[in-house]
């Protein structure tokens, strides 16, 4: 093992940075058990929860043999795999007895263990876990942070590519929307989505990534309002669009477009699509009891894990 490379100084561009450019690419997660033993499986997908304090989720399965070392550990990495490391991910995915048998790895700042040549890797620290049917979430803090240039290994429909190489070939993908929540005192603000009905200030994601999506949609808004707490995630897989969708509590301004209504079931008749109506049921259900959870899932089922609860 050698010592590890040195992180960057803002996790918190870090965050917004890396999932500009690797928000489908392939990932290992690791942490160490009680024994300092390196343990790891592979995840094709993590999500950005916020960016102060700068915070990602994983998920991990109730029956993994891992889990109640990953569930206990002091901190877990995410290593960003880069194009020439299939046979990583494929390792990691498979119930071999030393997944990291040959492997050069190296301890990071705060201990998880990393993976050499990978694209990028966080490092971090326990926040929060959440049970989630039969996945547990892992909400991380990241404390530390590196990337490198070398282009990040992507998996879509059962295929590993590289999304530099085939960027010109690869013609279809799912859309990536992002919506933002922008609530005020009992309210929610709603626009017209150009079809005779309603709708969240909504955007699809592009090059530059998800948080910088949410960011632009807020300045539109007209309203003083920061990103918020990741709220919902669902596929529409008809329209094969992922939908994320954060809470931004909204502080000063006046609405550049739309207004504020209240959350409540009936002011949401004219929301004319029936996954969002729900989130947005769901929303004015929660803002009453005061107990919020996250929604994963696709636009007809899913399940909600409450957030309520802390790690530690």
């Amino acid at each position: 093992m050698t010592s590890a490379p040195v992180a960057a100084p803002d996790p918190r561009r870090a965050l917004r940075d890396a999932f500009g450019t690797f928000m489908t690419g392939v990932t290992v997660v690791t942490t160490r058990d009680a024994a300092g033993k390196p343990l790891g499986f592979t995840a094709n997908s993590f999500s950005s929860v916020s960016l102060d304090p700068p915070l990602l989720l994983v998920q991990i399965a109730r029956n993994s043999a891992n889990h109640a070392a990953f569930t206990t550990a002091t901190g877990f990495a995410v290593n960003i795999l880069s194009e020439g490391q299939k046979h990583i991910s494929s390792t990691f995915a498979r119930p071999v007895p030393d997944r990291f048998a040959g492997i050069d790895w190296q301890p990071g700042p705060h201990g998880a263990p990393l993976l050499p040549d990978v694209a990028a890797w966080f490092d971090c620290t326990p926040h929060q876990i959440v049970e989630a049917g039969d996945h547990t979430i892992l909400i991380g803090r990241i404390e530390a942070f590196n990337a490198t240039t070398a282009p990040g290994l992507g998996y879509y429909r059962g295929t590993y590519f590289t999304p530099v190489a085939t960027q010109a070939t690869l013609p279809t993908g799912p859309d990536i929307i992002v919506s933002a929540i922008l609530e005020r005192q009992g309210q929610v603000l709603l626009v017209d989505d150009g079809f005779g009905g309603l709708t969240l200030p909504t955007a699809r994601v592009g090059r530059d990534g998800t948080t910088a999506a949410l960011t632009a949609l807020i300045a539109a808004s007209g309203l003083t309002a920061e990103p918020g707490p990741l709220y919902s995630v669902y596929e529409d897989v008809a329209r094969a669009q992922q939908h994320i969708a954060f809470r931004c509590p909204a502080t000063t301004g006046t609405p550049a477009r739309g207004a504020f209504v209240d959350l409540a079931p009936d002011s949401f008749a004219e929301v004319t699509d029936q996954a969002l109506r729900t989130m947005l049921d769901r929303l004015a259900e929660e803002s009453r009891m005061g107990n919020y959870g996250i929604y994963f899932g696709n636009q007809n089922k899913g399940q909600v894990a409450l957030v309520g609860r802390t790690s530690r």
